[in-house]
């Protein structure tokens, strides 16, 4: 590939895509909030996830456009978290729509972010593309908003792939450094009734994927971006305390959550939520999992 662009790219999982990428495509451009500079293959391109500027012309004959923009859920849900979260997806949405219809030659392909938030909590049925249940709430209703404002945008030229991420495992940041950190104290037990699933994927396999969809050309609509075995709440916290030798792990019951989470600024949906997913679509199409098993996948990252 020649050139990929990643709106929203200066996060976690736009930094694991960019250091993935960057020996693999000639220019990797960034769009940021932060200030344009060029590193090596590299281009970071100030933009204001909102309106329309001189921005739009990377897009031009990019083989790839990876929308990964919108404010972090990890917080309190105020109504001015609530606002923002929604506003910063749907924006930064609306407004690449309108870049990619504007471009002479548009990105062959363009993946936005989602999420595996958008099914109902599930302890028993596994959840696909094609007969996952949609759930209710504010979080489902992020998703759902931000898919339809995806996929509503007219790109005949432009295939479409919507990534329905659960928790991507890495290590320089997203959700396993706090999990990690709790076990070395002594909390690692089960969080909650610990029955929840976990739906996980590798940071590797999480790039992997991307490129995987970007090089075939039949795919396109959601996709479940997780790896092929969900975990319980449980026994992911006991391959955990496995992994890094912790003695004990002392459990963490739904109330002592609740007083946690007030205190950190977040929400216990973020852990208490059942995210079943299974990668359908993926296995289908012949995806191959470089770590499909939770002690290998944990064993490589700590």
């Amino acid at each position: 590939m020649k050139k990929i662009v990643i709106a929203g790219g200066s996060g976690f999982l736009g930094n694991v895509i960019t250091e993935y990428f960057k020996d693999k495509v000639e220019k990797i451009i960034i769009l940021t909030r932060g200030k344009s500079k060029t590193e090596n293959n590299i281009q970071w391109v100030h933009w204001d996830a909102k309106n329309l500027g001189n921005w739009q012309t990377e897009l031009n004959q990019a083989d790839a456009l990876i929308n990964m923009t919108g404010k972090s859920v990890d917080c309190r849900y105020t109504q001015q978290n609530k606002d923002l979260i929604l506003s910063s997806r749907l924006e930064s949405t609306h407004v690449l729509g309108k870049a990619v219809k504007a471009c002479h030659t548009p990105p062959k392909t363009w993946l936005n972010s989602s999420t595996g938030t958008i099914y109902r909590h599930s302890l028993n049925k596994k959840m696909n593309e094609t007969n996952g249940d949609i759930g209710k709430g504010f979080s489902v209703h992020v998703a759902t908003s931000w898919e339809e404002a995806f996929f509503s945008q007219k790109t005949p030229n432009t295939r479409k792939v919507a990534l329905r991420t659960s928790i991507v495992l890495g290590k320089k940041g997203g959700a396993l450094g706090p999990m990690h950190n709790l076990a070395k104290i002594g909390f690692g037990g089960k969080q909650g009734s610990g029955n929840q699933k976990i739906s996980w994927i590798h940071e590797l396999d999480f790039a992997k994927s991307i490129d995987f969809i970007i090089n075939n050309s039949t795919i396109d609509g959601p996709i479940n971006i997780v790896s092929r075995n969900p975990s319980t709440n449980a026994i992911f916290m006991k391959t955990l305390r496995t992994t890094i030798n912790a003695p004990f792990g002392i459990p963490l019951s739904k109330p002592l959550l609740e007083i946690g989470a007030k205190i950190i600024n977040t929400e216990t949906e973020l852990i208490l939520k059942s995210r079943n997913l299974i990668p359908a679509k993926l296995e289908e199409n012949g995806f191959k999992f470089e770590y499909p098993n939770l002690t290998k996948a944990l064993k490589d990252l700590i």
